[in-house]
């Protein structure tokens, strides 16, 4: 059996500032600890019940943030910016199982840590099909595209909800309760892998009853942006259709394309935030 890990950082227990997910910052080195062992909690329950392949695309910020000696499992790493598939870069029909682990809430969801979604400085709220979705929704287009089941989820309380709609199947593990943006109680992190590797086992053991995620086509993704001049910039791209000054949509019955489509809109409207 074959997993695919598309992991992020702001989900791990411990983690409530962007000082501590930022290479750079003095925290960086003990939240990046952290992520590695959740990660590999998630890879060892796995491997207690017959997985023998695990991809890992590490989709947070610059997209270095794990080590590839310090994985389990012999895991494939995916590292580095600028990946035409982002946080799904990797995965393919040969998978047998999707898992999103240290996820987080999407922009504008209540008490949900370091919440936002693909990007804080010029995203305020994306929709699919008229439904608000954060990163796992959008990537979860992927996952329909290459039709393979998504069948773990770890993060808070937050991440947890927004999954119920996409994977309503999947293994969903809460290893802190968010109680605002920057804010959190934290389930020690010992016993925080506990659960994930306990999660992940079981998830891989009911991979026979998990379903893809299922999308009514065409799939119309909506995105209100900050201002109205990343719209307008966002209409540069073909097939791109401006509803409202900060509001874009797109459509299409290919998800991969859908998906590609987001990511180019992400990247070319970081040009315009001011960092």
């Amino acid at each position: 059996m074959k997993l695919f890990l598309s992991t992020d950082f702001e989900g791990t227990s411990g983690i409530v500032a962007w000082e501590q997910i930022i290479e750079g910052n003095a925290e960086y080195e003990q939240g990046r600890r952290l992520l590695t062992n959740e990660v590999n909690a998630v890879i060892a329950g796995a491997l207690e019940v017959g997985v023998t392949d695990f991809v890992v695309n590490d989709a947070h910020h610059a997209m270095r943030n794990l080590h590839p000696q310090d994985l389990l499992g012999r895991a494939t790493l995916i590292t580095g910016r600028h990946k035409p598939f982002y946080m799904m870069e990797g995965l393919d029909a040969s998978f047998d199982g999707i898992c999103f682990v240290s996820y987080h809430g999407s922009i504008g969801a209540e008490h949900a840590i370091l919440s936002h979604t693909y990007n804080p400085g010029a995203i305020w709220e994306v929709r699919i099909n008229g439904e608000i979705v954060g990163e796992s929704g959008i990537n979860a287009l992927v996952a329909a595209h290459y039709q393979v089941p998504i069948i773990f989820i770890s993060g808070d309380e937050a991440t947890a909800r927004e999954a119920g709609t996409i994977a309503p199947q999947a293994e969903k593990i809460i290893v802190k309760q968010s109680l605002g943006r920057f804010a959190a109680a934290h389930v020690h992190p010992e016993v925080a892998c506990e659960l994930l590797q306990v999660g992940a086992r079981r998830a891989v053991e009911q991979l026979s009853k998990m379903r893809y995620p299922d999308f009514t086509l065409p799939v119309e993704l909506e995105i209100t942006f900050q201002v109205a001049d990343m719209a307008e910039m966002a209409t540069w791209i073909r097939g791109v259709e401006r509803s409202a000054p900060r509001t874009v949509k797109i459509a299409s019955s290919n998800l991969l394309d859908l998906y590609r489509t987001f990511v180019i809109l992400v990247t070319l409207t970081r040009s315009l935030v001011d960092r």
